[in-house]
């Protein structure tokens, strides 16, 4: 009896000469199946290529783009940052033409789930301030609960100012009204 094979319990009886050909053969067959798969992966190798393509359809044949991009997306985690660069991308329609002409989405922090968005004066920021909560909402309904969880709303950036006989050492001066 082979050390593969459990021993037989009490009340059982031993393989007979059919069991232990047929256990045989099992084996056997199995033991030329991985030398074939060895061997062939070995030609494989020394012909230079892997596997080839063939008359059925599998992972190397050739896709459309758009599948080729959503599969990608898929396999990277990235769709909820695509998701906020298409809101990104169609900021008019979300905030309407007057708000999006004076307020642009500037970054999106998937960690904090924080959108800043940068106001070209402090009129804008208060008005973008005042509707950032019905906003928010908007975008949680469009990109899924929870995506984004708070609006930061940034100013007018002026060039640094230079430093001058009435300058505060360290101020960046008024630029605007802002902050």
């Amino acid at each position: 009896m082979s050390t593969d094979e459990p021993a037989p319990k009490k009340g059982e009886q031993e393989p007979s000469g059919v069991d232990l050909a047929r256990v045989a053969l099992r084996a056997a067959k199995e033991q030329a199946r991985a030398r074939g798969d060895a061997a062939r992966q070995k030609k494989q190798a020394r012909r230079g290529g892997g596997l080839r393509s063939g008359a059925r359809a599998d992972g190397r044949d050739p896709m459309a783009l758009g599948a080729a991009i959503n599969r990608l997306i898929t396999e990277r985690g990235w769709e909820t940052p695509a998701a906020v660069g298409g809101v990104m991308g169609r900021w008019p329609q979300i905030v309407g033409e007057d708000l999006a002409k004076h307020c642009v989405p500037q970054r999106y922090d998937e960690d904090e789930r924080v959108l800043t968005v940068v106001c070209d004066s402090t009129a804008w920021a208060t008005q973008l301030r005042l509707l950032a909560p019905a906003l928010v909402a908007r975008l949680n309904e469009d990109l899924g609960h929870g995506t984004v969880r708070l609006i930061k709303v940034e100013g007018p950036g002026g060039r640094p100012r230079r430093f001058g006989p009435l300058r505060a050492p360290g101020s960046q001066g008024p630029g605007d009204t802002y902050g």
